[in-house]
């Protein structure tokens, strides 16, 4: 152990940082396994496993074929643990996600038969196409890690993590997520289109097989979970937390917004900031962190008022107004 000043002068008792030099490392291959098929997309790669470190779900989404489902897959075929994909369609019942009682004649009991939300990871494609009775199924899984059936709950396995897809372009035949719904997923990234030489890599790469089905393990379900118990306690300076409290305060009062970020996304927040800190090999977060992070945390946490809509104005362009208005700690005038 060292005694060190964070960035907010305060002197703090820190892990041996060889012990996050370790993490970065294994934070980098488990990257650069997942880029050998998400070409071109370093960045929403690192923010897709930095919110796996911080125990949190993902949204992603984007027009069809730019990887979203790929990006999924490419994460839990880097991870050795359990994965299920769920198609998401309007005749999906709520018990095809959670599991369902079913009556054994041999014992002459009922016995819980898991669904698909019984995995480390789950994909949840095109999430917005089923019915919103189904959708909610996914609110207790996602929150509480766990299944409640007739009474009696069942809990989830570690890591636990839903990544879904929507295409946010065709509505015919789909069912908004509800704001209860996407305030229980950490982040919504978009992954955008690739540049030129990513997509000639693509076409180079992707052109006679599908070489998500190539790539092997290169960390395990228990060093993910000792990796995010190790985050979750990273240091957070008080000037910090306090950023990240103006930062939400400031969207409750935002002109253009109805509906501002609730505490939870002011932990989601620190939590996400806490795993990007980490997965650069640093034991204290700084206010770049929470920059980097504050559009795929709290955009989709937004509601805009309705003389915004009608404008045309975005929820990430009011996240990126308060990041440059917001004082950033340690900063002069």
């Amino acid at each position: 152990m060292a005694e060190l000043l964070d960035p907010g002068g305060t002197v703090v008792a820190r892990r041996d940082p060889a012990a996050w030099e370790r993490f970065a490392s294994s934070f980098g291959r488990l990257a650069e396994n997942v880029q050998q098929v998400i070409q071109g997309k370093e960045h929403e790669v690192r923010l897709a496993l930095a919110c796996l470190i911080a125990e949190g779900h993902l949204l992603i989404e984007d027009v069809p074929g730019v990887g979203k489902t790929m990006l999924a897959k490419s994460i839990a075929r880097s991870i050795d643990c359990s994965f299920r994909r769920i198609q998401f369609t309007p005749d999906l019942l709520p018990t095809d996600v959670t599991g369902v009682n079913v009556f054994n004649q041999e014992s002459g009991d009922f016995e819980f038969k898991p669904g698909a939300i019984f995995a480390n990871i789950v994909l949840g494609d095109e999430i917005n196409r089923a019915s919103p009775k189904t959708q909610s199924a996914l609110l207790e899984s996602m929150e509480e890690h766990q299944v409640t059936m007739d009474g009696v709950t069942y809990h989830l396995g570690m890591p636990f993590m839903v990544i879904a897809t929507q295409n946010p372009i065709e509505h015919e035949g789909t069912y908004p997520l509800p704001e209860a719904q996407l305030d229980r997923f950490l982040m919504r990234i978009q992954m955008g289109y690739p540049s030129n030489d990513a997509e000639r890599a693509i076409l180079d790469t992707h052109g006679s097989h599908a070489s998500v089905e190539e790539i092997s393990p290169v960390t395990t379900a228990a060093e993910v979970v000792a990796g995010a118990r190790s985050v979750a306690d990273l240091h957070v300076a008080d000037n910090i937390k306090a950023y990240i409290v103006d930062l939400v305060t400031a969207t409750r009062q935002h002109r253009d917004l109805a509906l501002g970020v609730s505490p939870r996304g002011a932990l989601a927040l620190q939590r996400a900031a806490r795993a990007l800190a980490a997965s650069i090999g640093r034991d204290y977060v700084v206010p770049d962190d929470v920059k980097r992070l504050a559009v795929a945390v709290l955009e989709h946490r937004l509601l805009l008022a309705p003389d915004a809509h009608l404008r045309g104005a975005a929820p990430g362009d009011v996240v990126r107004e308060l990041l440059a208005s917001v004082p950033v700690p340690g900063a002069t005038g």
